[in-house]
């Protein structure tokens, strides 16, 4: 997996982390979680073309 490819994975798990914990203390923000699935596509999609490049 190239450089890219892991810190965007990287950046959406740690998103996943930020926007349970903030689910958990504050309550539910339907914004936190649209812009995780957001940045998880964004994650798949970078992880697919890189490994099709190679």
């Amino acid at each position: 997996m190239p450089g890219s490819a892991r810190a965007i994975s990287a950046a959406a798990l740690g998103g996943l982390v930020v926007v349970t914990a903030y689910t958990v203390a504050l309550g539910s923000n339907g914004w936190l979680w649209f812009g995780w699935v957001v940045l998880t596509l964004a994650a798949v999609g970078v992880m697919l073309t890189s490994n099709n490049s190679t």
